[in-house]
């Protein structure tokens, strides 16, 4: 049998007014008196971050605030935040924002610690010690950063993508409350609450599943699906919003002790080059790379389109998938997802060097179908098409 192991040192607390107990939680497990907070503009306009600050004066703490985080973080950000943060003897980070300030803050924390550049700490268990303790306060229902052990950023000379994923940078502490997404803008809204649903779909088909993670992701899929129109529609609903918090969450946890895949290799590419919105290029490629990997495990997919609500009982397993690639399509356009033809930046001269650096991807070993540049490139055409392959499907 294959030897599972499940590590999830993050604590979470997680439901509707919790971010008002900030204060509160982070005496209980955090040690020492200065916070640094990392966050993004759009977040500090909205006032979380100064009713952070106030909590947490309200407890003792010295605070100082790094707000210079972009979508798609850069690793010249992080080294300031880094450098920033040393000079502030930072005790513990706080984090309060998106995926983005999620993963800077890991990188901060990690170059607070033991200095030099993010892309020395690349790969897989590259961090030598435990960092800079960092709590997060997710403000969107899609990266599932607040309880993974990975940070990903870009590589501002060689725009590509690169991740560290290392235990050592876990959070410690993950205040997750849907209250803060109810004033997210419907595209925002859309464009994370797909990646949360892509986490969950590679976390449960990839190479590096297992049953702890697919149980995770099946039940994240439960989550995301039926509310993510809803919460799109209509940002208010409680119901919705709870249940796209909780599920992004799930998500984050299976494809944190699985892997993601091919998806994620091909969207990091684009955003390396294009600086194109994570979220959104995940659901680009989504119906073309799950109808590539279909035939590579045709069960799993097909209890996807199961789990869902998609695909009745007596359909076939070749039905039921060929109904989720349909779904996945639509629903990309049912929430005004851009097409990756759609994007003005996108040029064919450039789709070679977007394979390349997709099957360099730490991911693409993952994938449930093996995958080769030459298949990437064909991808990112067929994207560009708007066509299918019908590879996979084919009789």
């Amino acid at each position: 049998m294959n030897r599972i192991e499940f590590n999830l040192p993050t604590i979470i607390r997680a439901g509707n007014g919790e971010f008002q107990q900030t204060g509160t939680y982070l005496k209980e497990f955090i040690k020492g008196t200065r916070i640094f907070i990392v966050t993004d503009p759009g977040i500090e306009r909205v006032g979380f971050v100064k009713q952070a600050i106030q909590m947490l004066e309200r407890q003792g703490y010295e605070t100082r605030t790094f707000n210079q985080v972009k979508p798609n973080p850069r690793d010249i950000d992080c080294k300031t935040g880094g450098e920033e943060a040393k000079e502030f003897l930072a005790d513990a980070i706080l984090a309060i924002g998106g995926g983005s300030v999620i993963d800077s803050a890991k990188a901060i924390a990690i170059l607070q610690c033991l200095g030099g550049e993010p892309q020395y700490y690349a790969g897989r268990n590259n961090v030598p010690q435990k960092v800079t303790p960092i709590a997060v306060v997710p403000t969107t229902a899609g990266t599932g950063a607040e309880v993974t052990r990975s940070s990903v950023i870009t590589d501002t000379a060689k725009k590509i993508k690169f991740t560290i994923k290392d235990v050592n940078i876990a959070p410690v502490l993950a205040i997750v409350d849907p209250e803060l997404t109810y004033g997210l803008p419907a595209h925002l809204t859309a464009s994370t609450g797909m990646d949360a649903l892509v986490h969950a779909i590679e976390a449960y088909t990839c190479k590096a599943s297992n049953p702890i993670s697919d149980g995770l992701a099946l039940q994240a899929l439960k989550h995301i699906y039926p509310y993510l129109r809803t919460a799109v529609n209509d940002g208010n609903n409680k119901e919705a919003r709870y249940n796209m918090m909780v599920g992004s969450t799930l998500a984050g946890m299976a494809f944190s002790h699985a892997d993601v895949a091919s998806v994620h290799c091909m969207a990091e590419a684009i955003g390396g080059l294009y600086d194109t919105p994570h979220g959104v290029a995940n659901s680009m490629f989504l119906p073309y790379m799950v109808e590539f990997n279909a035939g590579a495990d045709l069960k799993k997919h097909a209890t996807i389109a199961r789990t869902i609500g998609i695909a009745p009982p007596n359909d076939s397993d070749k039905d039921a998938t060929a109904r989720l690639v349909e779904e996945l399509k639509q629903l990309a356009s049912d929430l005004s997802i851009p097409t990756f033809h759609s994007l003005p930046e996108v040029n064919e001269n450039d789709f070679d060097y977007l394979a390349e650096s997709s099957y360099l991807n730490g991911s693409t070993p993952s994938n449930a179908r093996e995958i080769t540049k030459e298949d990437y490139l064909e991808l990112f055409k067929i994207a560009y098409s708007k066509e299918y392959t019908r590879i996979s499907l084919q009789k």
